[in-house]
């Protein structure tokens, strides 16, 4: 019987090593496979899509807001993985009626990085887990080491339309604008505020309005209509991923930096 405290304060006991792992969380589904653990993974949500092969291969329990939990107790896991932003309390709740449930809290890199290690102690990974803490470390310094003397530039990071909304201050999202040198103009308006556009100018007037890929597929017509509303600001399509995916996506993801800074160059 091993005893562990999650991110979020709860704590777990387990028997054993898991051998039956559900995730209900996309970028820690990708970390579970990095790690090794691809025969171990029997549920996945239907975002879980790297590696893309796992949708084919594993049981969808539907989506991280909306869990099917009748199947889910069929799946008989060990451990249910979860995270605070991404899945609500009551399905944590309802998980833990299954199965002991970890729970994730990413705001920093370094809350990534520990959520790493602690996967590899809990699944019997700790030599992988270090080789991917490592990598990470390595690519962050690299990154950080090519962003010296770069000028700060203020953005604007939208994530969704119907409303508009952003990504605000005490978000891992912000955390990735900071290390690109990127003053976010909404840092001070929550964790997603909801942006009236026609007041762009007025509540910081970016110079770049980065559009994310996920989870709203933002459209030409959609970077027409926010442009309007900025006196200068320059219109960047980002890979939201990069952004907002931590675990070992972090490993690639400061490569991609790199490459956006070369474009806005």
């Amino acid at each position: 019987m091993k005893t562990y405290t999650d991110q979020i304060g709860n704590t777990i006991t387990l028997n054993g090593v898991p051998k039956r792992i559900v995730s209900l969380v996309p970028s820690q589904t990708e970390l579970l496979f990095d790690l090794g653990l691809e025969d171990s993974i029997v549920g996945i949500t239907k975002f879980c899509v790297h590696p893309y092969h796992l949708k084919s291969t594993k049981k969808v329990i539907g989506g991280t807001k909306k869990v099917h939990v009748e199947k889910i107790k069929l799946l008989q896991p060990d451990i249910i993985i979860a995270n605070k932003e991404e899945n609500t309390e009551e399905i944590v709740a309802a998980m833990q009626e299954i199965a002991p449930v970890w729970v994730s809290d990413i705001v920093t890199v370094q809350d990534s990085l520990d959520m790493i290690e602690e996967f590899g102690k809990i699944f019997s990974a700790r030599t992988q887990a270090r080789q991917w803490v490592d990598k990470i470390n390595y690519a962050l310094s690299d990154f950080q080491n090519f962003m010296k003397n770069r000028e700060p530039q203020k953005v604007a990071y939208f994530i969704w339309k119907n409303p508009y909304m952003a990504a605000g201050g005490d978000t891992f999202i912000n955390e990735m604008l900071k290390l690109n040198n990127f003053i976010n103009i909404y840092e001070e308006r929550g964790r997603y505020p909801e942006v009236i556009i026609q007041k762009m100018r007025i509540q910081g007037d970016p110079d770049l309005v980065l559009l994310s890929s996920e989870p709203y597929p933002f459209k030409e017509e959609d970077a027409f209509e926010i442009g309007r509303f900025t006196h200068h600001a320059k219109t960047v399509y980002v890979d939201g991923e990069m952004f907002s995916w931590y675990g070992t996506r972090m490993a690639k993801a400061f490569n991609y930096f790199k490459q956006l800074q070369q474009r806005l160059d």
